[in-house]
């Protein structure tokens, strides 16, 4: 019996910067999770991801990524994407050095 499918985002790394970002239901790209579209439909998601890996000059790595709904929006499933959406895992550098207190 096949497998049921999961709520997932389009997710990738921007070209330029190597942020961690996800595809909205507008086509543009966010740098914060509960902006991005969350795809129920499977067949959906397979045409989402198309696009967005047709987009070599915006963003690479493009791929699926489980989530779960949570009270700001959706929340990753699974531990790599909650430590990717992170940034670099120092405090030196990008996202985590703008945040005061933000937790590893």
């Amino acid at each position: 019996m096949p497998r049921a499918f999961t709520p997932k985002v389009v997710t990738g790394n921007a070209l330029l910067e190597g942020d961690v970002i996800y595809l909205t239901e507008t086509g543009d790209w966010t740098r914060d999770l509960a902006e991005a579209e969350v795809l129920s439909d499977e067949a959906d998601a397979q045409l989402r991801l198309l696009d967005a890996q047709s987009r070599p000059g915006e963003i690479v790595g493009a791929y699926l990524a489980d989530v779960t709904p949570g009270p700001r929006g959706p929340e990753p499933a699974h531990f790599r994407e909650a430590f990717r959406r992170k940034g670099p895992s120092n405090y030196a550098h990008g996202k985590q050095e703008h945040r005061p207190g933000a937790e590893l």
